[in-house]
């Protein structure tokens, strides 16, 4: 005989599908919103279905908003011959509190087989279709340096080559503060590889 109304358990077994959370912290959730006045499970809900229903992809760049094009993408000043691929949208919000004033394409993932994640599954059609349509000079490959980053980097050149003049990745190396004794041989390499002038 269960203990707890199914609902509770159904509402835990939905918070374990998220990434990071196991059943101890599905668990607290659950128990948080059925006690707490600040945060309700039916203001979750609603938040919920709202993004759900209301987002979609940018027509250009693929980034989540509320019409057929961001706010970047209505931008005029920024440069357009210039696109930063990124994996996510967050990583544009990143981005965006730099000095870069280019445009961006939004893969949302990285290649992984182990997981599903073929090009297919990601925002790579876009992308070339994007590059053909021409103005672009060169394209920035921001991926992340682990290996699915690097694979879809791979990928991406391959795909690009023959479409855009010039394909560049993110210099990799060692973070502002660090010490260098205490840096992977990884890390040294890809700090010389993109190394520049003083």
């Amino acid at each position: 005989m269960p203990l707890l109304p199914p609902q509770i358990t159904l509402t835990i077994e939905e918070f374990q599908k998220l990434p990071g959370i196991g059943p101890k912290s599905a668990e607290r959730l659950v128990f948080h919103l059925l006690r707490s006045q600040r945060a309700s499970p039916e203001g979750l809900g609603r938040a919920l279905l709202t993004l759900k229903q209301e987002l979609q992809y940018c027509r250009e760049c693929q980034m989540l908003t509320l019409s057929e094009r961001c706010v970047l993408c209505e931008d005029s000043s920024r440069d357009r011959s210039m696109v930063l691929v990124v994996e996510e949208p967050l990583e544009v919000v990143a981005f965006e509190k730099t000095s870069y004033k280019g445009v961006y394409h939004v893969l949302h993932g990285v290649l992984s087989p182990i997981d599903g994640m073929g090009p297919e599954q990601l925002k790579v059609r876009e992308l070339l279709e994007r590059a053909r349509g021409g103005g672009i000079r060169e394209v920035i490959i921001a991926t992340d340096p682990d290996t699915e980053g690097e694979a879809t980097a791979t990928y991406l050149r391959e795909q690009l080559k023959n479409i855009v003049p010039s394909i560049t990745r993110l210099a990799h190396g060692l973070p502002m503060g660090a010490d260098i004794e205490f840096a992977d041989q990884v890390t040294l390499r890809e700090a010389l590889a993109g190394r520049r002038s003083l």
